[in-house]
C-alpha cells in the first residue's frame, strides 16, 4: 500500500513518528520544528507543517542561527535523547545555519537542518538567491554546510528522501557521530508529489547505545589506577551525555580519587562532594591545576582534552604522567598516547569500579587536596563577598545569583569573560544546572539556548548569563519567548565592550585595540567615553520585563523578583571594572595565545618575553 503526499509532507510525517530509546526510557526524537520561510520552504515545508500541525509541532523564530541555538540547547537539557528540526528558505537563510551547525557538531549534540535549495530541475537558472558557480552546476550555497555536518544529502528526486531520513536519523542517534544533520531540500521537490509504501510512517524506534569496555582494557585500565600514586579524573561534556553523574560520584567515593571538571562537565559532581576539586585548566581553580601538574595518572572520562583543559599542552608536568581515557569514541580515547578504555562513560565507570574494589587512594594525598578545596572555597567567599550599596563587579553578581538559586536553576552561557568567572566560582548544585557551551564558545547562544532549555525543562527557572558583548550579537529570540510566554531569565552584564577579548588582548601585547565600546578619543582609537547605549531599554522595547539595579543590594533584589516571576524577565547590572576593585582570580593554567614574533611597542615586546617562557615548558604527550 502506498500514500500519495508531498516530498515535504512525507518528510514531517516521518519525523512526527520517530523515537529515542536508552535505559528504557522512550522519547520523540523531534519534539518540534523552528522555522523562517521564504520562496524556497513556504510551499514545501511550510505547507506541510500547516497540514500536519497536529502531530508536529511549530515555533517561529526571529534568526536562522538563533533556531539551531534553541534546538541545539534543547537537545543538550533532552540529554540527547531528543531534539527540533530547522528549516529555511534558499539563500542567506541557508547560510546562516552554518555557525549553529558547527557549534552543535563541535558539541557532540544532535539537531536536524533542513534548508531550502535551489530548483532541481533548473526551469529557471539562476533563481533569486541562487549563488552560480562556474565550474560546478550541481554546488549550491547549501554546501557550506558539508564540513559541519556529520550528515549530508541533497533530495534531487522524491524517492532518495526514504534512505536519507533513515541515515539522518541513525546519525542523530549515533553518540559517537551525533551532531548536526542536513537534509537540503530543492524547493521544487519538496512539493513534488510521490507515492509513498506506507511502512515509511510506522514509528521507529532507534536505540542510543551503551557499550562496555574490552575485557583487555579493563584489566589495563584497574591496572594503571592501582599503580600510580596521584592519580586524577578529568571529568567531560561526556559524562552528562551518558546520564553517568551517579556512576562517577560511586567511582569517586569508592576510590578517593579527586575529579577536576571541563566546561562541559562541571556539575558532573555536586560542588560539595568531598571529591569534587573544580574546573580544570586554564578557567579551572588553583586546586585542580596544581593536582594536574603533579598527577601521575590523568584519567579522561568523557572528554576531548582541549587546548583550554591541557593549558594548551603545558598543564600535566609529572615526568612520568601516564593518561587513560575513557571514552565512547575511539578518536578520542586514543588522545596523548592515552591507554584506551573505549566505552559508554556510564558503563565503563561501572565496570572499572568494580574492577578496583578495595582500591582507594593514599590517605595523605585524599588530605591535601580535601585542605586545597577548602582553601578555594574561602577565595570564592571572598570574591562573592560585597557591600550592598556599592556597584557589583562580576563575580560579585555572580555571586549574588549564586546565593540565590537552588539545584533547580539552570544557567546558560557560552562566551565573553563570563566563562572564566563561572568556571572557577559557579557552586553547581545539579547534574545539568550549569550549561555553558564552551566548544565553540559562540557569542549569540545564551538566549535561544535558554530558550530551547525551558522548552525541554518547562518547570525549572532557566538563566541567560549574558554581557553586553553577546546582547549585541543576537537578541532577537527575546522576542520567540514574549511571543510563546517562555519565562525564560535573562541577566544583563553592561561593561562597555569584549571584557575578555580587552584582557587576553591586554596580555598579549594588543593593549586592548578594538575592544571597549567607546567613542573615539583625538588619536582615533576607542578610549573616549561610554557609549550611550541602553540595553535595558532595548530589551523592554523586545517585550521583556526589565529590573534594573544598580547596587549590589537592588541586584539582589531584583534577581529575587525575576526568579519568581512567571513572564519573561531580564535583570539589567552595570559592573564596577576598575583596576581598584577586586576581581574573579587570575588564570591558574597558561593558554597559548601566538605573540607578535617582533614588534617596537614596549607591551608587545614583554609580552613576547613571557610567551617564550610559557611555550618553552610545552610536552608532547608520547
Amino acid at each position: 500500500m502506498t500514500i500519495r503526499l508531498t516530498v515535504a509532507q512525507a518528510l514531517v510525517r516521518f519525523l512526527a513518528v520517530q523515537y529515542s530509546e536508552r535505559d528504557g526510557e522512550r522519547r520523540r526524537l523531534i519534539g518540534a520544528t523552528w522555522g523562517i520561510f521564504g520562496h524556497g520552504n513556504v510551499a514545501g515545508i511550510g505547507q506541510a507543517l500547516v497540514e500536519y500541525a497536529g502531530v508536529m509541532p511549530y515555533h517561529q523564530g526571529r534568526n536562522e542561527q538563533s533556531m539551531v541555538h534553541a534546538a541545539v540547547g534543547y537537545a543538550r537539557q533532552s540529554g540527547r535523547l531528543a531534539t527540533h528540526a530547522v528549516t529555511t528558505s534558499i539563500g542567506p537563510g541557508a547560510t546562516n545555519l552554518v555557525t549553529g551547525a558547527a557549534l552543535a557538531t563541535v558539541n557532540h549534540l544532535p539537531v536536524l537542518l533542513l534548508p531550502g535549495d535551489v530548483f532541481a530541475t533548473r526551469p529557471a537558472d539562476p533563481v533569486l538567491q541562487q549563488l552560480e558557480v562556474p565550474y560546478a552546476g550541481d554546488v549550491s550555497v547549501n554546501d557550506t554546510l558539508r564540513p559541519v555536518s556529520r550528515y549530508f544529502d541533497r533530495i534531487t528526486r522524491p524517492e532518495a528522501l526514504v534512505p536519507a531520513a533513515l541515515r539522518a536519523m541513525r546519525v542523530l542517534t549515533d553518540p559517537v557521530e551525533t551532531g548536526a544533520v542536513t537534509l537540503a531540500l530543492p524547493q521544487d521537490v519538496q512539493a513534488e508529489a510521490y507515492e509513498w509504501p506506507e511502512e515509511f510512517f510506522a514509528e521507529r524506534v532507534w536505540t542510543v547505545r551503551r557499550p562496555g569496555t574490552d575485557p583487555a582494557e579493563l584489566a589495563r585500565a584497574a591496572r594503571a589506577v592501582r599503580q600510580a600514586r596521584r592519580p586524577l579524573v578529568v571529568a567531560g561534556g561526556g559524562v552528562r551525555h551518558s546520564r553517568a553523574e551517579a556512576a562517577l560520584a560511586a567511582f569517586a567515593s569508592a576510590t578517593g580519587i579527586p575529579v577536576a571538571s571541563t566546561q562541559a562537565g562541571k556539575g558532573s559532581l555536586r560542588y560539595d562532594h568531598p571529591q569534587d576539586v573544580g574546573g580544570i585548566g586554564h578557567t579551572g581553580t588553583a586546586t585542580a591545576d596544581e593536582l594536574a601538574r603533579t598527577a601521575d595518572l590523568v584519567i579522561g572520562v568523557g572528554t576531548r582534552f582541549t587546548d583550554f583543559t591541557t593549558a594548551s599542552g603545558t598543564l600535566f608536568q609529572h615526568p612520568d604522567v601516564r593518561f587513560l581515557h575513557l571514552n565512547i569514541a575511539p578518536y578520542d580515547a586514543h588522545k596523548l598516547a592515552a591507554l584506551p578504555l573505549v566505552a559508554d562513560a556510564r558503563t565503563g565507570l561501572d565496570e572499572l569500579t568494580g574492577a578496583l574494589a578495595a582500591y582507594r587512594a593514599d590517605g595523605a594525598y585524599v588530605d591535601e587536596y580535601t585542605e586545597g578545596k577548602a582553601r578555594w572555597e574561602r577565595r570564592v567567599d571572598t570574591c562573592f563577598a560585597a557591600e550592598p550599596t556599592a556597584r557589583p563587579t562580576q563575580p560579585q553578581v555572580i555571586g549574588a545569583l549564586d546565593a540565590l538559586v537552588d539545584e533547580s536553576d539552570i544557567v546558560v552561557n557560552a562566551a565573553g569573560s563570563l566563562p572564566g568567572d563561572l568556571h572557577k566560582l559557579w557552586r553547581a548544585r545539579s547534574s545539568d544546572q550549569y550549561h555553558l557551551e564552551y566548544g565553540y564558545s559562540c557569542m549569540g547562544y545564551e538566549i535561544p539556548a535558554a530558550l530551547g532549555v525551558k522548552l525541554a525543562a518547562p518547570e525549572r527557572n532557566v538563566w541567560a548569563l549574558v554581557g553586553d558583548g553577546t546582547y549585541l550579537m543576537m537578541p532577537t529570540e527575546l522576542v520567540t519567548a514574549v511571543q510563546e510566554g517562555v519565562a525564560i531569565k535573562v541577566l544583563l552584564v553592561q561593561n562597555h565592550g569584549y571584557a575578555s577579548i580587552g584582557g587576553l588582548s591586554e596580555a598579549v601585547g594588543g593593549e586592548r585595540f578594538g575592544t571597549a565600546y567607546r567613542f573615539r578619543n583625538e588619536e582615533g582609537t576607542y578610549s573616549g567615553a561610554p557609549l550611550p547605549v541602553d540595553l535595558a531599554a532595548n530589551a523592554a522595547s523586545l517585550g521583556m520585563r526589565v529590573l534594573r539595579a544598580g547596587t549590589t543590594g537592588e541586584l539582589r533584589a531584583a534577581l529575587a523578583e525575576a526568579r519568581a516571576a512567571d513572564t519573561p524577565t531580564c535583570v539589567y547590572v552595570e559592573t564596577e571594572t576598575s583596576d581598584t576593585v577586586s576581581g574573579a582570580p587570575e588564570a591558574q593554567a597558561w593558554w597559548d595565545v601566538p605573540v607578535a614574533a617582533t614588534a617596537t611597542r614596549t607591551p608587545a615586546v614583554t609580552a613576547r618575553e613571557q610567551y617564550e617562557r610559557h611555550v618553552s615548558t610545552r610536552r608532547r604527550h608520547l
